[in-house]
């Protein structure tokens, strides 16, 4: 067998046993789900303790009616998350609304989420007014920082986090607020929403776009 031949064969031996990896962009409206329950193909949990309550529910006022994914539970960091997805590089997106909240008024992303104890979150909180990255190891939350910003409660919220890299740039309502460089958690991981304490918020028109992995 010549060289070629066999060099030909070793890459393609590699290329079947690498993850595939694509650029991909995909929006999430709620609409095609069944109501009272979560969302098919994702993930829902907490860190922490708790018991949280996400379900897809009907709503007049969603940006893309007629569904919306409602947080109503409580716990310590609730969230949901998209299954067998692992993006790189990319950005992610939501809108929500905040309800109520004694403790907190909170929606948020993730992104590099390896599991319920390690990721990156980007929160807006309408009972603070601000908006603050953190990033999660083992369970605990840390601060990166935090931003005064007007998070309009009981209005709907654009949320968006752009991240390459180490760099992070976070954004409400269309307005930058954080831009810089972390590295407590690289590579890959899924994406989703987040909230926090007795937060009740609503969200919709999930999207996320970037360099995705496929194992």
């Amino acid at each position: 067998m010549k060289y070629s031949t066999l060099k030909l064969l070793a890459l393609i031996l590699i290329a079947t046993w690498l993850p595939v990896l694509s650029a991909n962009a995909a929006e999430v409206n709620f609409d095609k789900y069944e109501t009272n329950k979560a969302p098919d193909g994702w993930r829902c949990g907490i860190t922490g303790k708790g018991t949280p309550k996400w379900i897809v529910i009907r709503d007049d006022t969603a940006p893309s009616r007629p569904n919306v994914l409602s947080q109503s539970g409580t716990g310590t960091f609730p969230w949901c998350v998209i299954r067998g997805l692992s993006v790189s590089d990319g950005s992610v997106e939501v809108k929500f609304k905040p309800l109520s909240g004694k403790i907190d008024q909170a929606g948020g992303l993730i992104w590099r989420f390896k599991d319920g104890n390690q990721y990156y979150v980007a929160r807006a909180n309408a009972l603070e007014n601000n908006v603050s990255l953190y990033y999660v190891v083992q369970g605990r939350r840390k601060t990166i920082k935090y931003v005064d910003a007007r998070v309009r409660r009981h209005e709907w919220n654009t949320l968006r986090v752009e991240f390459t890299k180490d760099r992070i740039q976070v954004f409400l309502n269309g307005r930058k607020h954080i831009d810089l460089q972390d590295g407590h958690i690289s590579g890959a991981g899924t994406v989703g929403v987040w909230t926090k304490a007795d937060s009740k918020t609503l969200f919709d028109d999930f999207r996320y776009e970037g360099q995705t992995q496929q194992d």
